[in-house]
């Protein structure tokens, strides 16, 4: 009887196993297949809460990639150190682990907070390593609720478990290889078509971002087009620069490249920049004036902030864009004219056309060729190089040799959220340049608004990342135990996590909670 019910479990196994094997080998996308996958042992093999955690490459962090029967909001608390937590530990030792008893383990975490309370079933815990040739690229791991006792069976869920890691290693590695391939593909395929179209180079626009390669091929796509481009983007992201580009670049580089900042001049005074007036024509005007369209005869008008005009000019504007003609004030004689309209807004055109206060006509007459400009903190990739670019900009504007940023002042520059995006990082390198005194910008130099908790630190003998976490986590909890008068049920709910955590804490780091204990 024994021998047929072994033979029975082997045969699902192998059951279960084909069915995953068929969803990775056909499947292009990682997160799906693996979703899939962890589904699968749930239904085949009553494995609660599979899950999926990955080393994520840039923060060396493990993060869940999928967890099946775990919410969202879980599976974004789901990160963990290497070594931290049963999960942790599976990654750091390359060593499978099976708790028999989570309720009774201190180091299983609960981060993601899935299983409601330890304490009402005897749930059990697995969790295998994840090997990507010779290194250890994450874990699995699933609960199992034993109806007749750990035993024989653990050790079966064990080897099967393990087997499926190595489907899913193969799997990510295939998956990522042509991930890759097909990144250096597309790569390659826009450098090609900028080196044949001989503009690879638009001076003073510094990134390397996706992002703004995909500004560049816009660039190119429509620099030598007569077609109106509207300038999509936060203010300080560029917008000038890829107006001048879009100009210089062009077959009417060589005429007039003209600027108008449309929120700068009230309405008056603005429908007589932009298309002139008649001597006579209002109180003041005492001779006539050429306006900002008959300027750049044949060559670009850039209107920046287009969105402030008001709705006369609008109308104005819109017969320009539509006839390419214009009237002077005060004349009523039509004047023809070929200018290249390149416009530029920071605010949401599509809720003013819906609120009534820009016109709908104009608007769609302007979104002929939208580009949108990336905010900084979405090409955090490019914040280094554009920081070097302007430390070397400046360096040379004021004389000094400065030659390198300190490793303190760059993980400042990167983790700054940066609101006024290049433009602000443009006058943040400059103060530096300006109050360093040797050869190195250092995290005092640079703006009160960047400095952290460290930045007044020198930047000689850094704590190690381990020390810092504890260090932060330890000042958390003693913070949590002040307000709460020592009490740690009520210090784990303000730190929204679990009692057991936060005694386990306090004992790691040797915290007395009756010192905080003060009679009212």
């Amino acid at each position: 009887m024994k021998q047929l019910k072994d033979i029975s479990t082997q045969l699902k196994d192998l059951t279960c196993l084909y069915e995953i094997t068929k969803n990775l080998a056909s499947s292009t996308d990682l997160r799906e297949c693996l979703s899939n996958a962890m589904k699968t042992i749930d239904v085949m093999k009553n494995m609660e809460n599979g899950t999926v955690t990955i080393i994520n490459p840039i923060t060396g962090k493990l993060e869940i990639e999928v967890a099946h029967g775990i919410s969202a909001e879980g599976r974004k608390r789901g990160k963990y150190q290497i070594g931290e937590g049963i999960t942790g530990k599976v990654v750091a030792s390359g060593e499978s682990i099976i708790v028999p008893h989570i309720a009774d383990e201190p180091m299983f975490l609960n981060k993601t907070r899935a299983r409601g309370d330890l304490n009402t079933k005897a749930r059990s815990f697995i969790c295998v390593p994840i090997h990507g040739g010779k290194q250890v690229i994450g874990a699995l791991s699933v609960d199992r609720v034993y109806l007749e006792g750990i035993s024989k069976q653990a050790d079966d869920d064990l080897r099967f478990l393990t087997i499926l890691s190595s489907l899913i290693a193969q799997t990510t590695q295939r998956i990522q290889t042509v991930s890759r391939e097909q990144e250096d593909l597309i790569e390659e395929n826009l450098k090609l078509r900028r080196e044949l179209s001989g503009k690879n180079t638009i001076n003073d626009i510094q990134g390397n971002s996706s992002r703004m390669q995909e500004v560049y091929e816009m660039i190119h796509r429509v620099v030598d087009s007569n077609a109106t481009v509207l300038l999509r983007g936060e203010s300080g992201t560029g917008k000038t620069l890829v107006a001048k580009a879009l100009h210089y670049n062009s077959k009417r580089s060589n005429k007039q490249f003209v600027v108008v900042n449309c929120s700068a001049l009230p309405e008056t005074l603005l429908e007589s920049e932009l298309f002139g007036h008649e001597k006579g024509a209002f109180t003041g005007a005492t001779e006539r004036k050429t306006g900002r369209f008959e300027q750049a005869e044949g060559g670009t008008l850039f209107l920046d902030e287009i969105g402030e005009i008001s709705q006369a000019v609008q109308v104005k504007l819109l017969n320009v864009v539509q006839e390419r003609t214009f009237q002077r004030l005060g004349s009523g004689k039509s004047i023809q004219c070929d200018v290249r309209l390149v416009a530029a807004t920071n605010r949401d055109l599509e809720a003013a056309v819906r609120d009534n206060s820009f016109r709908e006509d104009l608007y769609y007459r302007l979104n002929v060729f939208p580009v949108y400009m990336p905010a900084l903190r979405e090409r955090r990739t490019d914040i280094l190089l554009l920081a070097e670019y302007f430390l070397k900009k400046y360096s040379d504007e004021n004389k000094v040799k400065i030659n390198r940023i300190s490793t303190t002042a760059i993980d400042m520059l990167i983790q700054y959220h940066w609101p006024g995006n290049v433009r602000e990082l443009q006058n943040c390198m400059e103060r530096a340049v300006l109050i360093c005194d040797g050869d190195t910008i250092k995290g005092i130099h640079l703006p009160p608004t960047l400095q952290t908790s460290d930045s007044t630190t020198s930047d000689k003998n850094p704590l190690s990342l381990s020390t810092a976490v504890e260090n932060f986590e330890k000042d958390l909890i003693i913070e949590a135990l002040k307000k709460t008068r020592g009490n740690q049920t009520k210090a784990s709910k303000i730190l929204d996590t679990s009692l057991r955590i936060i005694n386990y804490k306090i004992h790691q780091y040797n915290i007395d909670p009756k010192k905080f204990k003060i009679t009212p």
